[in-house]
């Protein structure tokens, strides 16, 4: 499989997101969302981890994103992650699939 960059936003299904996360304080990855008009859904969460980064002259470090690589039911196996701080400018968007490897 070649993985592909993306980076481009996703729509969470509302009603989709995964409740043990979110009651774990974590982003709950959503089980179905739509990507250029085309729905999926994840049949498993691979792999998951956080990225922090440093803000400001205190060098504070603050939680960037929570990423998922999963499995879709169509054997995709791509990498969403979610802003846990959107940027104002669209403060809507929190979901963005950054990387697809498609069965061959």
């Amino acid at each position: 499989m070649m993985e592909l960059f993306i980076s481009e936003p996703i729509e969470p299904r509302e009603g989709s997101f995964d409740a043990r996360m979110i009651a774990r304080g974590e982003p709950g990855m959503p089980t179905h969302f739509t990507w250029r008009g085309d729905e999926y859904r994840v049949d498993e969460i691979l792999e998951t981890w956080k990225q922090s980064g440093a803000e400001g002259f205190s060098g504070e470090m603050y939680l960037r994103r929570h990423y998922f690589k999963v499995l879709t039911t169509s054997k995709d196996v791509m990498t969403v992650y979610c802003e846990r701080q959107q940027k104002r400018k669209n403060a809507k968007q929190r979901w963005f699939l950054y990387t697809m490897e498609k069965p061959v």
